[in-house]
């Protein structure tokens, strides 16, 4: 199948400033755009945020239901994660059912928080065998010009820090208790543009890169997922350069959560 004309070119001029290590927006290789947070944005939510990376702006809200547990689980709760990017967000969305890449959006801020374990879903048990809460995770796109992944992972976890369960709707106490959230997960994706990775790509690098690497780091530093997208390779050299830029942005971004969190 042939090529559109205009990624064709696109990637080509991205290739020229990666020989002369720039990029189209000025920004150096490992830099990231304009990264804003706050939380208790949506009035209607359990637990929410918002986050504005560049010209990419996303929600994160937090609801929770009561569910039966699963059988084979019956001292533990559930958390569930989804992605919703509508068209007003940008011209490659279309209306209708959840398209393939925002299924994996969904799933990769899902994976980094859960295998994480920041939430003990034992503590979310309330009768077991009967009741346990489950956690919800909405993630919603009005703006999309590159990296949905990071920020809508740093959206998901500041939401969920900043959550309530609401015990008093459901007359189970006299007040409502925060959702116990041990750890703060980050993610950091890195896109190969031009033949070499950069850190937070925008609309156009993504539009004209190539493979794509997504890292969920711990508290401690310890990986809780990796996931690559796209075809393509990466060289045990180039991982260890990302990794070592991970490792100091999630640190960032976690610092981040933290005095959203104060600040609210």
């Amino acid at each position: 199948m042939a090529i559109p004309i205009v990624p064709q070119l696109l990637r080509a001029h991205l290739a020229e400033l990666a020989e002369n290590d720039e990029r189209h927006d000025g920004r150096a290789r490992w830099e990231s755009r304009d990264t804003e947070l706050e939380i208790g944005i949506l009035r209607n939510a359990e637990g929410s945020a918002k986050v504005r990376m560049g010209d990419t702006i996303v929600y994160a809200g937090v609801k929770f239901q009561i569910m039966t547990p699963y059988p084979d689980r019956p001292n533990q709760g559930g958390l569930m994660c989804t992605a919703e990017i509508r068209p007003v967000a940008g011209r490659n969305w279309e209306p209708g059912p959840p398209s393939p890449e925002s299924i994996e959006l969904g799933r990769v801020v899902d994976r980094g928080i859960r295998e994480s374990g920041c939430i003990d879903v034992d503590n979310l048990c309330i009768i077991p065998g009967e009741k346990a809460w489950q956690v919800i995770l909405d993630l919603f796109a009005i703006s999309d010009d590159g990296n949905l992944f990071d920020a809508f992972a740093l959206a998901g976890i500041a939401a969920l820090k900043s959550a309530m369960l609401p015990e008093v709707r459901f007359e189970m106490s006299d007040s409502d208790r925060p959702l116990p959230v041990s750890k703060i997960p980050t993610m950091c994706s890195y896109h190969k543009v031009g033949g070499r990775f950069v850190y937070d790509a925008d609309g156009r690098e993504e539009l004209g890169g190539d493979e794509r690497i997504h890292i969920t780091l711990g508290d401690d530093g310890h990986v809780h997922s990796l996931q690559k997208g796209l075809k393509g390779i990466f060289t045990e050299s180039e991982f260890s350069e990302i990794m070592e830029h991970a490792q100091s942005r999630c640190k960032e971004l976690r610092e981040m959560v933290l005095n959203a969190e104060e600040a609210g």
